[in-house]
C-alpha cells in the first residue's frame, strides 16, 4: 500500500514539473462560435493531456493586433486562430476557401478544404508553425439596404469586402469594394462610408446589422476558413504523449466546430429575421450572373497558380 502511494505520489510529481502553459489569441469576441470551439479545444487540449498542457483563451484579439500569422512565427504567442483568406503571407493557397461559388454546400466545403489541406500545412510551415483545425464559417452573403435581384442592382454599392477574392468580386458586379477592419464596419455603415457587407449569417448578427441594413442575399458566396496555428518551437518542445493528446483535441474539434457553424447559421438567420431584416436567396438571373463573375475569376486565379494548387481544383472537380 505505501508504495502504491510512493508510485502514484511520483506520477503526479512528474507530470506537474511537466506542465506547459500556453496563451490561444481568439480573434472574435467570447460570444462568437469561433472563439467558443477554442475554449472547447482548451479544455479538451487539457483533460487528453491530463493537465500537463493548458492553453489560455485571450478574446477579442487582445493579445495580437497585427497578423496573426507573423505574432505565432516570432513567438509573440504560442497559439492563434485567423480568418485564412484575410491573412497576407499565405499567397494563393490562403485565397482557396474564398473563391467564389467554387462550394455549394457544407459537404462540398469539407471536402475542398480535406484536399486543400497538405498546401494549408505547408503554408504554415514556412511560417514556423502547424495547423491544428480550421473551421469553415457560414457562407458568406450580401448585407444591403436594398433588395438584389439583379446584376444592375450592385450600381452604387459601396461594400466592405473581407479580401483580396471578395473584393474582385464586388468591382467586376458593378460596385466598390472597400477594405476595413472588422471593427470600423459599423460605424462606416453609420456614416455611409459604406452601404453594404460581404460576410456570414453569424458576423450580421454579431454585429447587429439589422440597425443599419435592411437585406440578406443569401448568395451562398463561399465558405471561408478559420485556422488555429500553433508555433512550432512551442510544439516541437512538448512531449509526443502531448502532441498525440493535442492532435486528437484538434481532431475532435474540428468535427464539433463544422456542425457549430452549421447550427450558428441557423441560429443567426433567425436572429436576424425576428430582428425584421428581409433575408432571401438569390434569384435565378442573379446566379447567372455571378456565376459568369465567378468562373472568370477562378481562371484568373488559376493563371499564374503552382502546380498544387491547380492539382487541389482537378482532384476537387472530380
Amino acid at each position: 500500500m505505501f508504495r502504491k502511494i510512493l508510485i502514484i505520489a511520483a506520477v503526479s510529481a512528474s507530470l506537474m514539473a511537466s506542465v506547459v502553459k500556453m496563451d490561444l489569441n481568439a480573434k472574435y469576441g467570447a460570444t462568437n462560435f469561433h472563439t467558443k470551439d477554442a475554449v472547447k479545444f482548451a479544455k479538451l487540449v487539457k483533460q487528453y493531456t491530463h493537465g500537463t498542457v493548458i492553453i489560455t483563451v485571450h478574446a477579442g484579439s487582445s493579445l495580437v493586433k497585427g497578423n496573426p500569422l507573423r505574432a505565432v512565427k516570432d513567438g509573440t504567442v504560442a497559439l492563434t486562430d485567423m480568418f485564412i483568406p484575410f491573412t497576407s503571407g499565405g499567397g494563393k493557397v490562403f485565397g482557396i476557401s474564398a473563391l467564389p461559388f467554387i462550394a455549394n454546400s457544407y459537404s462540398d466545403a469539407y471536402r475542398l478544404y480535406q484536399i486543400s489541406k497538405p498546401a494549408y500545412i505547408k503554408t504554415f510551415k514556412k511560417w514556423n508553425q502547424k495547423l491544428l483545425y480550421a473551421v469553415t464559417w457560414p457562407p458568406s452573403g450580401l448585407y444591403t439596404k436594398k433588395a438584389i435581384t439583379k446584376i444592375s442592382d450592385f450600381k452604387g454599392l459601396k461594400t466592405r469586402t473581407y479580401d483580396k477574392n471578395s473584393a474582385n468580386f464586388i468591382n467586376m458586379a458593378g460596385g466598390s469594394a472597400v477594405a476595413l477592419a472588422w471593427g470600423e464596419v459599423y460605424s462606416a455603415l453609420r456614416t455611409g462610408m459604406v452601404n453594404s457587407v460581404v460576410t456570414s449569417s453569424a458576423s450580421g448578427k454579431d454585429g447587429k446589422f439589422w440597425e443599419v441594413l435592411s437585406h440578406f442575399t443569401k448568395i451562398n458566396y463561399a465558405y471561408p476558413l478559420q485556422a488555429v496555428t500553433i508555433n512550432l518551437d512551442y510544439w516541437n518542445s512538448l512531449s509526443k504523449a502531448q502532441q498525440n493528446a493535442m492532435l486528437k483535441a484538434a481532431k475532435e474539434m474540428e468535427k464539433i466546430g463544422w456542425q457549430a457553424s452549421k447550427n450558428e447559421d441557423k441560429i443567426a438567420l433567425k436572429t436576424l429575421a425576428a430582428h425584421g431584416m428581409k433575408i432571401s436567396k438569390a434569384t435565378p438571373a442573379l446566379k447567372k450572373s455571378l456565376d459568369k463573375i465567378a468562373n472568370k475569376m477562378l481562371k484568373n486565379y488559376l493563371k499564374n497558380a503552382n502546380s498544387q494548387i491547380k492539382k487541389i481544383f482537378k482532384e476537387y472537380r472530380k
